[in-house]
């Protein structure tokens, strides 16, 4: 079929507008998200700016270049939520908006002025997600935390990682999917919306967003790190270090492809193996020292086209070359595109945020 280039094709969400009230990683991806299938987003933020313009980046422009891939296609104004005057301001921008996510401390917004019982009467059509680290509710609602902590948290720490010690994930697990989690939600409540006239308090939570992804731990019993089939236990599903310190990754699962694996590395012997008992030390051991007599291009060369779940470990400057990344123009100078096609097409991302003046306000209250 041909791509349907026809960018209204792509905005579904162009008619809505979203306040963003958020900083740092979480509320900005998933406003972005949002931004990328057309939603008008304005993220406000403190005089100061959100911290993350210049978090872990000592570059020479302004702005990280991190920053302005979470912000792409938004419009940003720096607002002191404490005056009146800006209360004033986020009070008529709420008015008019379908959907508000901030990511406070619960009670921070009551404190501000823009509790439920202010926003409710202004507009009972907004939907209101409030994502923050524990949730709004609970003894831990107030307790400090970041990502490393939600994951520590719910387990995912304890069953990842090599046998002797945990290792922390990146980029930061909970953040992103708790960003998709609200961005889902929200979606969902617009869906309801449309059919009820009525917004929504959404409540969502890093922290269990972390947990919903513990199912499979939680349901199999499995404690123990580098001990069961996808988190390091078997030699089917594992990474491994060639002679010249690349690593490559296999994940052949499926008897078939670690069928094929062994044949192709003539060690048909093996393929009875598959489901020793677990960890499967000795195995691992054995395939471990097969992979570290060959640097790594001997094995692309021999294993890239045989059908056994094979790749490389690549470093993320190497991405640009990848073929399957440039035949779906998933990354430019930017960054990553966003994460899919629609109508058959790449979808048309606007690559910076434009910044709001003062003087610029009226322009706000224009979709």
């Amino acid at each position: 079929m041909k791509p349907d280039n026809d960018l209204k094709s792509q905005r579904f969400l162009g008619d809505i507008r979203v306040i963003d009230l958020s900083q740092y990683v979480p509320g900005p991806y998933a406003t972005r998200q949002l931004a990328d299938l057309g939603a008008d987003v304005i993220k406000i933020e403190p005089p100061a700016g959100d911290p993350m313009r210049k978090f872990m980046y000592s570059g020479d422009d302004k702005v990280s270049p991190v920053y302005r891939h979470l912000n792409r296609g938004k419009r940003v104004a720096r607002i002191d939520l404490k005056s009146d005057s800006g209360k004033q301001t986020l009070l008529e921008l709420l008015t008019d908006a379908d959907v508000l996510l901030e990511s406070y401390r619960p009670g921070v917004l009551q404190r501000l002025g823009f509790g439920r019982d202010i926003l409710e009467p202004i507009n009972p059509r907004l939907i209101h997600c409030a994502l923050s680290g524990y949730g709004q509710t609970g003894p831990y609602k107030l307790r400090a935390g970041h990502d490393l902590n939600y994951c520590a948290a719910t387990s995912q720490l304890s069953v990842s990682g090599t046998a002797e010690r945990p290792v922390m994930s990146f980029p930061p697990i909970a953040d992103h999917a708790g960003a998709m989690q609200a961005s889902i939600t929200i979606l969902a409540a617009l869906y309801a919306r449309a059919r009820s006239g009525k917004g929504a308090f959404l409540d969502i939570s890093l922290f269990e967003t972390s947990l919903s992804w513990q199912y499979a731990p939680l349901l199999q019993g499995a404690t123990e790190r580098a001990g069961f089939v996808i988190n390091g236990g078997a030699a089917c599903y594992n990474i491994y270090q060639c002679q010249d310190l690349e690593f490559i990754s296999l994940g052949a699962i499926e008897a078939h492809f670690w069928k094929n694996f062994c044949e192709a590395i003539a060690r048909p012997h093996w393929i009875d193996r598959q489901y020793e008992s677990m960890p499967q030390l000795t195995l691992i051991a054995e395939l471990s020292d097969l992979i570290s007599r060959q640097p790594r291009p001997h094995w692309d060369e021999l294993l890239a086209s045989i059908d056994c779940c094979y790749e490389p470990l690549i470093l993320s400057n190497q991405l640009s070359s990848h073929v399957q990344i440039d035949a779906r123009q998933a990354l430019s100078s930017h960054g990553p595109a966003y994460p899919g096609w629609i109508n058959h097409a790449p979808v048309a991302i606007d690559q910076d945020f434009v910044e709001l003046k003062k003087s610029d306000a009226i322009r706000w209250q224009t979709r």
